[in-house]
């Protein structure tokens, strides 16, 4: 019994080619027709021939993947296959295989799991959307989004509110936020001469908020297409920061030109719908508008997400990260912002900056969040 499970499962594996030498269970043929129907486009491919246009790539497996339509193939997909696999599938049939139809039909993109792959993918395909879909696509959008916000906001928040406030009392109470002098100062009259003790009729705790907008922190990321994640995670971290009282926060997102969306900044999803992935590439230009936004060096942190790869001047991008080192704002290079933080970038560019006086490093969003939190608490 063992070895009929395992014949079937190499049967699986190999598909139709195997079909000469190895029957299948007919209990296997629809998850058989769901994985020809994606991988047979593998042979397709190297062969350089379009399936549906060869009548002898017909001929040659009999395959059952010619007569599943899209959805069909989506509703077999989830009901054979365990929940990671179903997603590496849909995965595949959009990045491999361009089958942009899982995209731009409303009824197959309803069906589909929400999740970080399927956002990108979102960002990358919106233009071919229709707008009755993209409304669809942006209820998606906002679904990833409010679960990536869930899962940083709280590393955020513990991070900035680090720090007490002495000057206003907190509702929480834990030893953390004690504030012993003014306790012992607002329970002097209570205090017990007789018995030299002081007995409090009240316990004072301090608050963590900082002050209204004590920082200004301006974000300037690369939508080019290798960015993707890193411009996800660049605009759920804006909206954070922007809900801190202590950031004045601004979003800048650039390619050749320079798109200002700090109006937005408090909706990541707007942000992301407004981001046109691909084209050229200017750093330069980008820090040149930076660089108009800084009112208080001191007192503003500059953040480039860029993979360093740019497509006019060396020399003048590094003359702006100069000036703005040297002006007093603090630089940050970020190659890579995401939770993989292994980014492909141009790595004599990134050092070049470091000399300069910038910090460079490809970093998670919760390392961010530390990294800024030593300047300003």
């Amino acid at each position: 019994m063992e070895d009929i499970e395992n014949l079937n499962k190499w049967r699986l594996i190999l598909g139709n080619f195997a079909q000469n030498n190895i029957s299948l269970d007919p209990q296997y043929s629809d998850m058989d027709s769901v994985l020809d129907f994606l991988y047979s486009r593998e042979y397709s491919e190297e062969k350089g021939i379009r399936k549906e246009d060869s009548n002898e790539t017909s001929k040659m497996g009999g395959r059952g993947g010619s007569s599943l339509t899209v959805p069909q193939w989506i509703g077999k997909v989830r009901r054979l296959f365990p929940k990671e696999t179903v997603e590496i599938m849909q995965k595949q049939a959009i990045s491999k295989y361009n089958l942009t139809e899982l995209l731009t039909d409303e009824k197959i993109l309803k069906d589909m799991q929400p999740d970080m792959e399927l956002l990108k993918n979102i960002l990358m395909f919106k233009n071919m959307m229709s707008s009755q879909v993209l409304r669809t696509a942006k209820k998606i959008i906002g679904e990833v989004v409010n679960d990536i916000e869930k899962q940083l906001k709280k590393e955020i928040i513990e991070t900035f509110y680090g720090k007490k406030n002495p000057y206003k009392s907190s509702p929480i109470r834990t030893m953390k936020n004690f504030d012993l002098k003014k306790t012992v100062r607002r329970n002097l009259k209570n205090y017990d001469v007789q018995n030299k003790v002081l007995v409090p009729s009240r316990l004072y705790f301090s608050s963590r908020i900082k002050k209204q907008n004590e920082y200004s922190i301006i974000i300037a990321v690369d939508q080019s297409g290798s960015m993707i994640s890193s411009v996800i995670y660049s605009a759920v971290m804006a909206g954070i920061f922007s809900s801190l009282s202590m950031f004045d926060t601004k979003l800048i997102v650039f390619d050749t030109s320079i798109v200002d969306l700090s109006d937005y900044v408090a909706s990541p999803v707007e942000i992301l719908l407004s981001v046109q992935l691909g084209g050229g590439t200017d750093i330069s230009r980008a820090l040149d508008y930076a660089i108009t936004k800084i009112m208080q060096p001191q007192k503003t942190i500059v953040v480039l997400v860029s993979d360093l790869y740019d497509g006019y001047s060396y020399g003048q991008m590094y003359r702006r990260i100069s000036d703005i080192v040297e002006g007093g704002s603090k630089m940050f290079v970020l190659p890579a912002l995401d939770y993989d933080a292994c980014g492909s970038y141009d790595k004599n560019a990134a050092a070049k900056m470091a000399s300069l006086g910038a910090d460079v490093a490809a970093i998670t969003p919760k390392e961010l969040a530390q990294w800024i939190a030593k300047i300003v608490l």
